[in-house]
């Protein structure tokens, strides 16, 4: 017979939720500089390759860091789940999220690659999303304002073609976005186990 909680219980239970999830993704601040330091270069690359075919200036840069972040975050990843194996249902619903953003970003950069467009602007409106609500659920405001930055940064983005401002808005946004957000998840991680 299933128990009912109380008001008082209920809040107590969501509040460990988020504390577990802030300790277990505070693990993850790999991954947003990783990925973070990746994209910011396929997209300096991109600007430095102009002049070539757009196939092999769009697509070269982000292949690279697609495939290169895809194998350290896969490495990482086995070798985290080896050491740590303890999962909570708030890991399962970022988890699910960023899946998510993973699947449709392929689909938006094979469409985008395939017409020779930069994926840049798409990228970084898509970007928003998992991020914002990534920073949501962990109630980490750093990742709450990169997920609203990376949607400012992505409508600016596709109202320019200048390609010095498309590559700074870009940058700007990972900087923000994910390294800086990376940088303090990295903090929280070593206050967590110093305490």
């Amino acid at each position: 017979m299933e128990q009912q909680l109380t008001p008082d219980q209920s809040l107590r239970l969501i509040e460990s939720m988020i504390g577990q999830a802030k300790r277990s993704f505070s693990r993850y601040s790999f991954y947003f500089v990783l990925w973070g330091i990746l994209l910011t270069g396929a997209m300096l690359a991109t600007y430095l390759l102009t002049g070539l075919s757009p196939s092999v200036r769009y697509g070269m840069p982000w292949g690279v860091a697609g495939i290169a972040g895809g194998l350290i975050s896969s490495i990482h990843g086995a070798r985290q789940s080896r050491s740590e194996r303890v999962s909570n249902p708030m890991d399962r619903i970022v988890g699910w999220v960023w899946g998510s953003f993973v699947i449709t970003l392929m689909l938006v950069l094979f469409g985008t690659l395939r017409n020779g467009l930069d994926p840049g602007p798409a990228v970084t409106l898509l970007t928003g999303l998992p991020t914002f609500l990534t920073g949501q659920v962990l109630r980490f405001r750093p990742l709450i304002a990169g997920g609203l930055l990376f949607w400012a940064a992505g409508i600016a983005m596709h109202f320019t073609a200048d390609a010095g401002l498309l590559t700074a808005l870009y940058c700007g946004a990972m900087l923000v976005g994910y390294i800086i957000p990376g940088f303090l998840l990295k903090r929280q991680e070593d206050a967590l186990r110093a305490a």
